[in-house]
């Protein structure tokens, strides 16, 4: 069983950056892919970015070369490093743990965090 609990949300101008965390509690945190995903409203939920179990990544075209998701396993925490905010980046964006980072890339998820609201202002 793994819990989530994001963190770091706001209300941003576009072009800052802003750091969300998620804390992991569970002894099988470390053998989780742990991913992000975000859902803007009237939206699907979509991915965004993805960090195995061994520290490769995966992104979304959308995001790829201004978010960067890593993790802290001493920590149990994964964080979204997101720069240059666009108005569009606007959504809830859920903490998910999974297999690996292509089932998370499918959204076949197996645990989801409660979701943190990022807002980005033109």
């Amino acid at each position: 069983q793994v819990q989530l609990v994001e963190s770091g949300g706001g209300l941003v101008q576009a072009g800052v950056s802003l750091r969300l965390s998620c804390a992991a509690s569970g002894r099988s945190f470390r053998n989780y892919a742990m991913g992000w995903f975000r859902q803007a409203p009237g939206k699907e939920r979509e991915f965004v970015a993805a960090v195995s179990a061994g520290g490769s990544t995966s992104y979304a075209r959308s995001v790829e070369g201004r978010f960067t998701a890593s993790r802290d396993y001493a920590e149990n925490t994964v964080y979204l490093q997101m720069n240059n905010l666009k108005p569009e980046d606007t959504a809830v964006y859920y903490c998910a743990a999974g297999a690996t980072r292509t089932t998370l890339i499918n959204l076949r998820v197996d645990y989801w965090g409660q979701g943190t609201q990022v807002t980005v202002s033109s």
